[in-house]
């Protein structure tokens, strides 16, 4: 998938420097053509002869040639790659890199860069758990850079990592497949998209509400999946503390009334929705408009039914669009499930469960199983970006 790629390579100033060689060798018996741009730190920990011996390039470090003053153009640098790659990427050069400080060659060339960027991090583990690192690097992400982290590929909504650097095979295999997925996974192109997320606050007063523990995590991951495989996406979310790709049209909400609404609105245009929000099923009768005061007695709250909206999207559903249904169940899963197959009129649930450890709420993963009219698809316990890809892939071969 290499093959006649342009690729950019930064290096900054780490002790994992070396091993861009491993990478460049390894790009190269690929069929790329690489061109590196290191930063006056990166030569103190690798010398430029080296790669250039590699890449059978002069290397950039510099805005003029120290040899006859030739400008070194970072315009051009930014129109000839199809990619810039970016490892070992230092917590200074992230900082830079967010904050747009145009001080050397590699900064000036990855803000003319035409092409995805893929970020590899190396650093200290404090350093990299350090919140300005984090934010920085989720600013980032937000912006569609791809970062790549050990033993998590690109960067989900979650904070852990080592630091360290991924190994230079699994760095060359993320471009690898995103170049697969940019030339073959394009089904839905032309394609509306709409997605629920998060959980819903059902308030009791001003200060309290009934909820529950969803983060969004794998709304978000939906969003993301369909979003790179050409949708047009609307998200509607409730509360949650994650960031999306810009190019996805983001409705915040707070109440299942809210979303309710946001939800009638888009259906319409919508060519699927995947219902994937953990709704409140009930909201309290009377919301008091004060704060209420802690008594002797108890409190009793009376409750009444929230909007169904899978249920009142499968009633509205035409021929042509396409439903897809959450299931979180403790017992009796897939007879639950199919119950709400056909309650919902959804094209298919995925049912996930509780009693699988370190899956659903507030995890990095999940393990599903996909109910249809036509049986069941059972899943390995996956993170929850690799889910996406598994519960879109469902969606493709009916949509």
């Amino acid at each position: 998938m290499l093959e006649g790629k342009k690729i950019v390579l930064g290096i900054t100033g780490s002790i994992a420097a070396y091993k861009s060689c491993l990478i460049i060798r390894q790009l190269i018996k690929k069929g790329a053509e690489v061109q590196v741009v290191i930063t006056p730190a990166g030569k103190e920990f690798i010398t430029p002869i080296t790669l250039s011996a590699l890449t059978h390039k002069p290397v950039i470090s510099d805005f003029f040639s120290q040899r006859d003053g030739t400008w070194h153009s970072h315009v051009d640098l930014g129109l000839w790659a199809d990619a810039m790659l970016i490892a070992p990427c230092t917590a200074s050069t992230i900082g830079k890199l967010c904050n747009g400080i145009a001080d050397n060659m590699l900064v000036t060339t990855y803000l003319s860069m035409k092409a995805p960027v893929f970020i590899a991090p190396a650093m200290d583990l404090d350093m990299f758990r350090h919140p300005s690192t984090q934010e920085n690097l989720q600013t980032l992400q937000k912006r569609g850079n791809h970062i790549i982290e050990p033993g998590r590929g690109f960067l989900a909504s979650g904070l852990e990592g080592k630091g360290r650097m991924e190994e230079p095979e699994k760095i060359v295999k993320a471009l690898e497949d995103f170049f697969r997925e940019e030339r073959t996974n394009k089904d839905f192109s032309e394609k509306k998209i709409l997605i629920t997320a998060g959980p819903t606050y059902e308030k009791i007063d001003p200060v309290r509400f009934i909820g529950n523990y969803s983060s969004g995590k794998m709304g978000f991951a939906l969003a993301e999946e369909c979003r790179r495989r050409g949708a047009e996406v609307t998200l509607i979310t409730g509360p949650v503390h994650l960031d999306c790709s810009p190019s996805i049209k983001r409705i915040n909400v707070e109440s299942c009334q809210q979303m309710f609404e946001a939800c009638l609105t888009a259906f319409p245009m919508a060519d699927a929705a995947i219902l994937c929000a953990a709704v409140a099923d009930f909201k309290p009768q009377i919301v008091s408009n004060h704060k209420i005061k802690r008594g002797k007695e108890g409190l009793h709250i009376d409750l009444e039914p929230t909007q169904d909206i899978a249920a009142t999207l499968g009633r509205q559903k035409r021929d042509d669009q396409k439903l897809v249904a959450f299931a979180l169940e403790t017992n009796d899963e897939e007879v639950h499930a199919k119950e709400k197959l056909e309650r919902k009129n959804a094209d298919f649930i995925v049912l996930n469960s509780t009693k699988i450890p370190g899956t659903t709420f507030q995890s990095d993963e999940n393990q599903i199983t996909i109910i249809s009219r036509k049986g069941k698809k059972k899943y390995e316990k996956k993170k929850k970006m690799q889910v996406a890809h598994d519960i879109v892939d469902e969606l493709s071969a009916i949509l």
